[in-house]
């Protein structure tokens, strides 16, 4: 990841300061910690192509964003965030997964290094956001030929949109579906255009498979997004072979 020219198009800086943390969750905002500030910028001022130098090859084909085979998992999704709206004041989401797990956890609680709060809870549905949210994703409209935006919206239209979406958008639980689900369906479209089927479904754990399967039952513009790169693909392979041929 290129951490300086990432972090100067959200600072729109030349050059990155020193950072700590980066966090992104359910105000739609990309927050930066510095040594003397804290930024939070919405996702929506952002340009399309910082998303080039934010995510690695790797990211794009992994399907393990829940950590599925750890004891304890902690992270920000599900967790509210409180009046500050900061990271480092916010409570995490704490999944205990198995005995080992929650003896771990004991052992930090009887250590003094973690503190329960209340049990996380979500509200509001997460499909619809989730395809939208793919649609306009700038890695996928690269895939399927759309437009990358140079420009993100004006501060004060994304600060708008991001007051809103916090209003209208699936909270706590509910968010973390939708990212899950944002990301599962995203990166599936990557590796369809980087492989072929058959390793596409070998890359799949199963879990993964059955979110996929869902939405394209259920969802006819996840499904057309997939038939474009589908289509862009067995034209990539037409064209390959009839210069092979001259």
């Amino acid at each position: 990841m290129q951490l300086f020219p990432f972090f100067g198009k959200i600072l729109s800086q030349e050059k990155a300061p020193s950072l700590l943390f980066i966090f992104n969750g359910q105000d739609f905002k990309v927050h930066v910690k510095m040594d003397d500030d804290y930024i939070k910028k919405p996702y929506f001022c952002l340009p399309g192509s910082v998303a080039e130098s934010a995510i690695a090859d790797s990211c794009l084909a992994c399907f393990d964003y829940t950590n599925a085979l750890a004891d304890v998992v902690v992270g920000y999704m599900g967790a509210p965030l409180d009046a500050s709206g900061k990271m480092e004041d916010t409570f995490q989401t704490l999944t205990v997964r198995n005995s080992r797990g929650k003896n771990m956890a004991q052992v930090a609680v009887d250590a003094g290094r973690l503190r329960f709060g209340e049990e996380a809870i979500g509200s509001g549905s997460h499909e619809k956001i989730s395809t939208a949210t793919v649609a306009s994703d700038s890695i996928v409209q690269a895939m399927v030929g759309g437009e990358v935006k140079e420009k993100g919206l004006p501060r004060f239209i994304g600060e708008v949109m991001a007051v809103v979406m916090r209003n209208i958008g699936p909270k706590g639980i509910g968010f973390a579906r939708y990212s899950i689900d944002y990301h599962i369906l995203r990166n599936y479209l990557h590796i369809l255009d980087e492989w072929d089927d058959d390793q596409t479904e070998k890359a799949m754990p199963r879990y993964a498979r059955d979110i996929i399967n869902r939405y394209l039952e259920q969802d006819e513009s996840f499904a057309k997004l997939k038939d474009n790169i589908l289509a862009k693909r067995t034209k990539g392979k037409e064209f390959g072979a009839a210069d092979s041929q001259l």
